[in-house]
C-alpha cells in the first residue's frame, strides 16, 4: 500500500502493508533511528512520538491510519521546549543506558508545551508509562523541573 505520512513536517512517501506499525515505518523507511522498540506492545513508552502533538506509542499504531496528521519524533524535536528538555537531560546525567531515553524526552516535551510549571503529581503522570529500566526516575524528574525553571 503506497500513502505519504507528514513526519517532522516533511512529506514521506510510504510503501508498506497498511498494518505496519509507526515505529518500523519511521526506523525502517523513513531512516529515523531515534524512536526505539522496546516492549512491543504499547506499555513502556520507549518508542513515543507525537501524533498531531499527543505523545502516543508507535509500535502499535498502524501507520497508514496517520495519513494526515503531523507525525514528530525525537529527530523534529526542535522547539525551545525541546532544547531546554535536551540541555536539562545533560545536566542532570539522566541517561543510563539510554534506551528509553527518546520516549522519555518525547513525554517530557509535551508535558512542558501544555504546562509551564507542572507538580511532582503532574511529572508523575506525564510520564506514567514511560519505563526506565535504570530506575534514573528521580534524574527525570530534576530534570523536567530544571527544563520548567529555564522556560519561566
Amino acid at each position: 500500500m503506497a500513502f505519504e505520512l507528514t513526519i517532522n513536517g516533511k512529506t514521506v512517501p510510504v510503501d508498506a502493508p497498511a498494518d505496519m506499525p509507526l515505529l518500523w515505518v519511521l526506523r525502517d523507511i523513513a531512516g529515523l533511528t531515534g524512536t526505539k522498540y522496546g516492549c512491543g506492545m504499547a506499555q513502556c513508552g520507549a518508542c513515543t512520538v507525537w501524533v498531531a502533538g499527543q505523545p502516543t506509542r508507535s509500535c502499535l499504531i498502524p501507520a497508514s491510519a496517520l495519513v494526515g496528521q503531523s507525525i514528530t519524533t525525537i529527530e523534529g524535536a526542535d522547539s525551545d521546549v525541546a532544547k531546554a528538555v535536551q540541555t536539562a537531560w545533560i545536566e542532570q546525567a539522566v541517561a543510563q543506558c539510554g534506551y528509553c531515553q527518546s520516549g522519555q524526552v518525547m513525554s517530557a516535551i509535551a508535558l512542558l508545551e501544555r504546562n509551564k510549571a507542572p507538580s511532582d503529581d503532574d511529572i508523575d503522570a506525564a510520564m506514567n508509562g514511560n519505563l526506565c529500566r535504570c530506575a534514573t526516575y528521580q534524574r527525570i524528574r530534576a530534570a523536567i523541573k530544571q527544563a520548567a525553571a529555564t522556560l519561566a
